[in-house]
């Protein structure tokens, strides 16, 4: 009777330390069962997965168009969506698949992809050229900036290059970017400025982006500062570069009298970027 006891003891035990290890999983198993695009038109993209837990579910395409697969909680999920009229920018789409549990956590599947039939390629490759020769026009006009510096006001022109941005699985946009950036300031005693910084991304409901930012400069005469920043992307153009305004306070450190505000207004685009 003491050993059935001790058995059901240690067998209830066991139970609960399941059940506890079940109620800290950090994660939602996602498995694809399907996923391809019809050949006939119009041509529609089919994904069906099914989930270890009961979950809501969405799926990202390319970084830009969102759908709703299943609304309700399923552990098994099936879409099928029109894509023909969608502009695609290269054969291999990728996407992800976003879930949401009964608790309102989210999680995000590794990246998929899938490939176009050869007709929608064809478009996406002429409008992948418009893009890059107006994105090309887009990437070397310079940045508008208001400097206020010594009770004095001035204008600026600023040029700013991101060169490496920091992936992000299932963001819209990087985690962030190292950048490269000169400005000149107009008819001000400090002319020319060399800028060397990394904005951190954060996605917010309202807003594009909130990006603040921590930058080194120089003007290669012995003014050698940091300049803190803060930007916001307000809304985007062409689904390609992000209308945004930015204010920076600049200073060299221990110099009274050094420091001088800007404020910008000017788009950005992670589209010529080196990702890692």
């Amino acid at each position: 009777m003491i050993k059935k006891r001790i058995f059901i003891l240690i067998a209830l035990l066991f139970i609960s330390f399941e059940i506890q290890l079940k109620a800290q999983t950090d994660s939602v198993e996602i498995n694809i069962i399907d996923n391809f695009v019809t050949p006939e038109k119009p041509h529609n993209f089919v994904l069906s997965f099914f989930t270890s837990e009961n979950v809501k579910s969405k799926v990202l395409i390319d970084n830009t168009y969102e759908y709703t697969v299943s609304d309700t909680f399923n552990n098994i999920h099936k879409t099928r969506i029109d894509i023909s009229k969608l502009d695609f920018k290269k054969q291999d789409i990728p996407f992800v698949i976003v879930v949401e549990d009964s608790l309102g956590n989210k999680y995000t599947s590794e990246k998929y992809d899938f490939q176009l039939p050869q007709e929608i390629k064809v478009k996406s490759e002429s409008n992948f050229l418009l893009l890059c020769l107006f994105g090309g026009s887009v990437f070397l006009l310079p940045t508008p900036t208001y400097v206020y510096a010594n009770h004095n006001s001035y204008f600026s022109l600023t040029k700013e290059i991101p060169l490496i941005s920091l992936s992000k699985k299932g963001f819209t946009y990087p985690a962030g970017y190292f950048s490269l950036e000169y400005s000149h300031i107009f008819n001000a005693p400090d002319k020319n400025f060399l800028r060397i910084g990394y904005k951190q991304i954060i996605e917010i409901p309202g807003v594009q982006y909130l990006s603040p930012g921590i930058n080194g400069f120089t003007n290669f005469k012995g003014f050698n500062g940091i300049s803190p920043e803060l930007s916001a992307g307000l809304f985007k153009i062409l689904d390609t570069f992000i209308l945004y305004v930015r204010y920076r306070y600049n200073a060299k450190p221990g110099k009274t009298g050094s420091e001088f505000q800007e404020i910008s207004l000017g788009l950005y685009s992670n589209f010529f970027s080196f990702y890692f």
